[in-house]
């Protein structure tokens, strides 16, 4: 199908490209941003007047619930929800049942997502077989089957021999891992560790749960260039190790999820379990100093941490409440919602859930790279359509995803994607 997108306002943070111009589609690939060439004839002509036009937004944390959690998300109710939210390219945690450890497994998932015709989906393999920390995966077959990077999900490993072989073995093959840092004894609370987890008799997850996995990580790594990016950072001290990392030298990225961005322990409220979270909400200088580094830099991306949890599982205790929160279709609406509150530039707000997660994932792109998250002529064709003035409050009923369970519920949001397009296919319109 041939479209021409007229009169929008086109960003592309990429490039730094800003200004209100036409874009014009065809066999998968843009055209032409800027004005149609000569004998251009759209099938369909999409009037874009007073909306941005947008790269698809690239997403490096998304749980599909599937294969093994059907009840709490299927694979099309998730892969619609993404494209729902402007999201054309998703990363999916290996965390299923079974763990996605084995190449028959990721290429089931892959070949079953691209049947939908939604969001591109890249999988991440495990890093030890079941996730259970013991023996390393088959990284070269599952990297042969589509797998972008290696992690263990919200699984921390507890042997240090068996994180630096696996560091070591990904080096070797220019091999990315993705470790969310946490301390598998320190991390074992289900809220920040503080006066206020003390007050309500939670457990606490101490802020060196963080800090002292990421020393182990940056000491592993020092003198050499494997790459690692690291997930979901939650605390203040976090950033600032993060920051000397950088400095340093070392080969590191890192992402924040849409929660620790915009909430503190306060909004668990009185034992909220929809504020129930991994990693737990922190003190606002934590949330403070995310902020800044996601502004500066310092972080990469930031991440919907989309996790559907069903609603028995979440109508119990906050702490046997499961963790998780429906996020993927609020991943746009809170960045623009952050430039706003926090006066950063919108141009840095549309970046880290466009250009900047595609460039934490780089050549794992193969020939993706050159133009996903991004929108150029000649680029693959994923772009999303946005109403900036469409306010609008979260809820059950306006959420696509099979879970409904979000802290964000009651909140107006600015901005609402009405038209995503993935690969020059119209995945999603607003009605």
């Amino acid at each position: 199908m041939k479209i021409l997108i007229q009169n929008g306002r086109v960003i592309d943070p990429a490039r730094g490209f800003d200004q209100v111009c036409d874009v014009a589609l065809a066999a998968g690939r843009v055209v032409a941003v800027g004005q149609a060439p000569a004998g251009f004839e759209a099938d369909r002509v999409v009037d874009a007047s007073g909306q941005w036009v947008l790269p698809g937004l690239v997403d490096l944390a998304v749980r599909l619930r599937e294969p093994g959690y059907e009840h709490e998300g299927m694979l099309a109710s998730e892969m619609g929800a993404s494209v729902a939210g402007g999201v054309t390219s998703l990363v999916c945690l290996p965390d299923t049942d079974p763990v996605l450890d084995e190449q028959g497994l990721v290429e089931m998932l892959k070949f079953r997502a691209e049947k939908l015709h939604q969001s591109r989906l890249f999988p991440m393999g495990a890093l030890t077989v079941g996730l259970k920390g013991e023996t390393l995966t088959e990284m070269a077959e599952l990297t042969e089957s589509g797998c972008v990077a290696f992690g263990q999900a919200d699984v921390p490993l507890a042997s240090i021999t068996t994180l630096s072989r696996a560091l070591a073995y990904a080096n070797t093959f220019g091999y990315a891992v993705w470790l969310r840092p946490q301390d598998k004894d320190l991390g074992k609370g289900v809220a920040a560790s503080g006066p206020l987890a003390t007050r309500m008799g939670l457990s606490g997850v101490s802020v060196a749960a963080e800090t002292i996995a990421l020393h182990t990580i940056f000491e592993l790594i020092r003198g050499s260039q494997t790459r690692v990016h690291l997930c979901r950072l939650s605390s203040a001290a976090g950033v600032e190790l993060v920051r000397k990392a950088k400095a340093e030298g070392l080969n590191v990225t890192a992402d924040v999820s849409i929660n620790s961005l915009h909430l503190t322990e306060n909004d668990i409220g009185y034992f909220d379990s929809s504020a129930r979270l991994v990693p737990p909400l922190r003190q606002q200088r934590d949330r403070d100093a995310l902020s800044a580094a996601l502004a500066d830099g310092t972080i990469d991306a930031l991440v919907s941490d989309h996790c559907p949890v069903d609603e028995d599982a979440k109508v119990l205790p906050f702490a046997e409440a499961e963790p998780g929160a429906t996020g993927v279709e609020l991943l746009l609406a809170l960045a623009v919602k952050w430039s706003q509150n926090q006066n950063v530039p919108l141009v840095r707000a549309l970046e880290v859930v466009t250009a900047a997660p595609a460039r934490v994932l780089g050549g794992a792109l193969g020939t993706l790279q050159a133009s996903l998250g991004q929108l150029v002529d000649g680029g693959v064709a994923d772009l999303c359509v946005v109403n900036p003035q469409a306010a609008w409050t979260v809820g059950a009923s306006e959420l696509a995803s099979q879970g409904k369970s979000t802290p964000f519920n009651g909140y107006e949001l600015p901005a609402r994607v009405q038209l995503t397009v993935v690969g020059g296919h119209i995945a999603f319109e607003r009605a």
